[in-house]
């Protein structure tokens, strides 16, 4: 399995962006910047492209996920576009019936939770993925030497979703099936593991350089449940991509106690969130991985002076990393001042 000549990821072997050798550790000249949920309700221009389309809808239509996905880019002059999608995307085209409810999220009428449930999952076809690979292939075409960073759900939160029915904060359906069916479970994060594989390998063979996988539920989960019941799965996952020989980072919300585990799946790079001091989380990594972050969103709506010494701040700690991509802690509040994300992105670049 191989790149094409004319990937973005092969023309640049020889010079790679700044986010590219900050992932493998390589110090470039300055801090690149992104953030998690960049493209999409913080801006203005997101919201009228929207109108009158489904939010899963906007996902797969090639045209309409490549606008989004270019949008902050644009605006903000990041350092990287996040391929615009969600989480249940692939779940969706494998033809599990699930859909996005205003204020709440990803639903499903009919939820997973038996054998017979696990067992009637259809199979992921390569050809239900074209619109993805037509959408990366046209964001890739406008972005230039901006890399795009490919985005994917992780097993154990596509299961959560599966299970519960919807969002749940503590994902108790998802863990008591964890333990008392863990046969059904391993047959359920099988499938997930498969289908969470092929779509982040087709954004990447068809031009992102890097790729993201999300794990937004993990922080339900003690370590040694993660351990052993969830990061075999994401192992799983991130195989069908490693001999594409582009950086993989991990990122979960809530999991500082995990931070260690979630490296050990076999990653570039581990984002951490708000809650951890990105010093500590790289005490806690060890020298042999890049970390992510980790901005607080909730300080995106402080005076400038408190806002500018919390970068700082990060960025100071984020040194003691082999490598550093200041990012949030989470993903953009859509109530965000899109002003402030473009300030902070020129800032950092400032800032050097």
């Amino acid at each position: 399995m191989s790149l094409h000549d004319s990937h973005p990821s092969v023309v640049q072997r020889n010079d790679p962006p700044a986010l590219i050798r900050a992932y493998r550790g390589e110090s470039p000249e300055r801090t690149p910047v992104w953030f998690m949920r960049q493209a999409g309700r913080s801006l203005p221009e997101y919201r009228a492209l929207r109108v009158g389309t489904d939010m899963l809808d906007a996902c797969l239509d090639p045209a309409l996920a490549s606008e989004i996905t270019l949008q902050p880019v644009r605006r903000h002059g990041v350092d990287a576009g996040i391929f615009f999608s969600d989480i249940v995307i692939p779940v969706r085209l494998a033809g599990v019936d699930v859909r996005i409810v205003a204020g709440r999220g990803p639903v499903l009428e009919h939820p997973v939770r038996t054998a017979a449930d696990v067992a009637a999952l259809p199979p992921l076809e390569t050809e239900a993925l074209a619109p993805i690979r037509e959408a990366v292939a046209l964001t890739v075409a406008e972005l230039g030497s901006t890399p795009l960073i490919g985005f994917a759900g992780a097993p154990y939160t596509l299961a959560s979703y599966l299970v519960e029915g919807g969002p749940s904060k503590e994902q108790l359906r998802t863990r008591a099936l964890m333990h008392s069916d863990p046969e059904t479970w391993a047959a359920l994060l099988t499938w997930c593991a498969d289908i969470t594989g092929a779509f982040l390998a087709a954004q990447i063979e068809s031009g992102a350089s890097a790729g993201q996988l999300f794990d937004s539920w993990a922080g339900s989960l003690s370590l040694a449940d993660y351990t052993r019941h969830v990061a075999p799965f994401s192992v799983r996952a991130l195989d069908a991509v490693r001999g594409l020989d582009v950086p993989l980072v991990h990122f979960g919300v809530g999991t500082g106690e995990l931070l260690a585990a979630m490296r050990d799946v076999g990653v570039d790079a581990v984002g951490v969130d708000w809650r951890l001091p990105l010093d500590e989380a790289v005490r806690r990594l060890g020298s042999g991985v890049s970390v992510q972050g980790n901005i607080d969103p909730a300080l995106l709506r402080a005076p400038w002076p408190v806002l500018e010494a919390h970068i700082l701040d990060v960025l100071e700690r984020g040194r003691s990393a082999r490598g550093h991509v200041l990012n949030l802690g989470h993903g953009v509040p859509p109530d965000t001042d899109p002003a402030v994300l473009t300030r902070i992105v020129e800032f950092v670049h400032a800032h050097g």
